[in-house]
């Protein structure tokens, strides 16, 4: 029933020749990377004029001035991720290019900081779509968290259907998105020319505003840069572009960045020229909207493209934690399970992970938007410092063509991306202070895992000392664990004997039915009277703890006549998965018990039941 439920679901498999069919075009790629970017102009603007409207609404002029320095901080960025991703193809983004040129440390620290960045990505994309659909139907506010989660689950079923399905499902919400608006800030700015929309700006352009401080410009900025987040996303997943992929990845990063620049700057213009003010229960983009189109049909769509894409901007961090994690693991900083692809091609293992942590995420802040952003920022912009500024070392140590005025443009992103930070730690501390503890848990949890797989490394390599080339085994003793005597038992002692010098059938008798467990023992004495039984009782019906005891001696008398302890586990195997409910599981208990000891052999003798 999940085999079927799961083709449903997901779809059938595909081989692996059919990984270049999985590749993507720029018009797609476009799509399934950019939605993130794309989809923050509904709350980027947001966030600059819920930070200055603190001190008065002639202060909301400064948007414009905020807008600006972010555009260039997206000029700089776009210019220095173009210049990873050729010079860093094989993905991985910050990850790779910190770890390459300042070290494993600086690489952990911006791998972690994306990883969990990306969990973030979809918890803002998610709850911010879940805000606009509030705006429009306002009787959902009561279910926000619940409407996330189900996005969440939506997007990660999409995912597992592989690359090439989830960009053909995203192209209409992200290009509707696109369409609509560049026709809100075309007809908008028509309005504007015409004299239809009158200008009801709080302050004129450069006029001055008392109580404005350095400080609140620059919380205003560093609210207003989660505008950037997702940029990176390409360089991430270069590998999932068709050949030649880095000018593939490349030239949609430039599409990205061109429609992205025009949004915003058009958004926070319209913002600033009609005088809106963040409102809690109606957007900015909501109220730009209703400022041009009016309530009808065109205002509606336009609300359904932003709930869309805000909801499959979540993608975005789908596409690229996958790769990331699957680099990580590569280096053995994550389980190996990252380097499995599923049934679609995808690496399945991540898209879950990723889901459920940004569940939990939502969960725990309640899905609000504006308490994940200030978070959400310091994870973008630690990983855009040590990328940029690890591209000024790669420059200097290449210099390849133009490195000078290279390495001067990713000067520029990596000054403003580390006075970001800087900004968000000093101004927005009572909300990102959970990365402060979140960064350390995850790099160590990173070289535990390290050290787990350099240790088994090199306790499994062969080599001309190793003790498991020379000792030499002089016979094996079989412990046989008996239930009672059936089909399955007479099997599995005669697999015994073929395998094993000497053989002991092992039975846990109880106080419940002392006649039975007695019955049981002179069945079996008769069925294999040259077969040595032994009857353990256990006072507290556990099973475990005499068997293991049991074992232990056994395989400790073997060992010093140099032999083998297995210890064989019978089990029938039902003909049909779901029967496998109906019966218990003891067989699985004891295996799993038993493979804690590292001087028994544990194995199992399956008797396949016929109907």
């Amino acid at each position: 029933m999940w085999r079927y439920l799961k083709r449903l679901l997901i779809g059938k498999p595909l081989k692996t020749t059919d990984e270049g069919g999985q590749a993507l075009t720029k018009f797609k790629a476009l799509a399934l990377l950019s939605s993130d970017a794309l989809s923050s102009v509904a709350y980027g603007t947001e966030q600059i004029t819920t930070v200055l409207i603190t001190l008065s609404a002639a202060a909301l002029m400064y948007q414009l001035w905020v807008a600006a320095l972010v555009l260039v901080l997206l000029f700089a960025i776009t210019l220095s991720y173009q210049q990873i991703i050729h010079a860093y193809p094989s993905g991985g983004g910050a990850y790779v290019v910190a770890t390459t040129n300042w070290g494993q440390p600086a690489g952990l620290v911006a791998g972690g900081s994306l990883l969990v960045d990306y969990m973030l990505t979809v918890a803002v994309s998610v709850t911010s779509g879940t805000d606009a659909i509030i705006s429009a139907i306002p009787a959902l506010s009561a279910h926000q968290v619940g409407i996330s989660i189900i996005l969440v689950l939506m997007i990660m079923g999409m995912n597992l259907r592989g690359l090439r399905e989830s960009a053909s499902l995203l192209t209409l919400p992200v290009y509707f998105f696109i369409l609509m608006i560049f026709i809100m800030i075309g007809w908008g700015i028509f309005e504007i020319v015409t004299g239809h929309v009158a200008y009801h700006a709080s302050a004129a352009v450069g006029a001055p505003v008392q109580g404005m401080t350095l400080v609140l410009f620059l919380r205003a900025f560093s609210s207003g840069s989660s505008s950037l987040t997702g940029v990176e996303a390409i360089s991430n997943a270069v590998p999932n572009f068709r050949k030649p992929k880095s000018h593939n990845a490349s030239a949609t990063l430039a599409i990205m960045a061109a429609i992205l620049a025009f949004f915003f700057g058009g958004i926070t213009f319209l913002s600033y020229y009609i005088g809106i003010k963040p409102m809690a229960d109606n957007t900015v983009l909501s109220q730009i909207g209703q400022a041009v189109f009016g309530h009808g049909l065109i205002y509606y769509l336009l609300q359904l493209a932003t709930a869309a894409i805000l909801a499959v901007a979540a993608n975005t961090g789908f596409s690229a934690f996958p790769i990331l994690a699957y680099n990580l693991a590569k280096d053995k900083f994550l389980p190996h399970a990252y380097l499995d692809r599923g049934d679609r091609l995808g690496y399945s293992n991540g898209i879950i992970s990723l889901a459920i942590g940004a569940i939990f995420l939502i969960v725990i802040f309640h899905g609000k938007t504006s308490l994940l952003i200030p978070l959400y920022a310091v994870g973008v912009f630690v990983p855009f410092t040590l990328s940029q500024s690890g591209m000024i070392r790669h420059w200097f140590r290449v210099r390849e063509g133009k490195w000078q005025l290279k390495a001067c443009i990713n000067f520029l992103g990596a000054f403003i991306s580390f006075a970001l930070v800087v900004c968000l730690f000093f101004l927005h501390f009572p909300n990102v202070w959970p990365y402060l503890i979140v960064m350390p848990a995850v790099i160590y949890m990173f070289y535990r895992i390290h050290r787990h797989y350099i240790n088994v490394a090199h306790q499994l390599r062969v080599s001309e000392n190793s003790d498991a080339v020379n000792h030499h085994y002089d016979g094996a003793t079989v412990i046989v664990l008996v239930s009672d005597v059936t089909q399955v038992t007479a099997h599995a002692i005669d697999y015994a004997r073929s395998v094993g010098d000497y053989v002991i059938a092992m039975h846990v008798s109880f106080d419940e039915n002392p006649r039975k467990e007695h019955k049981t023992a002179q069945k079996f004495k008769v069925e294999f009277p040259d077969v040595r039984f032994v009857d353990i009782h256990s006072s507290y019906r556990s099973i475990i703890t005499p068997t293991l005891r049991f074992c232990d001696v056994i395989a400790k008398r073997a060992a010093e006549r140099n032999f083998t302890t297995t210890v064989l586990v019978p089990q029938f195997v039902p003909r049909r998965p779901w029967q496998n409910v109906l019966h218990n599981q003891t067989a699985l208990r004891l295996r799993s018990a038993l493979n804690t000891r590292q001087n028994i052999i544990v194995s199992t003798y399956s008797y396949h039941l016929k109907r």
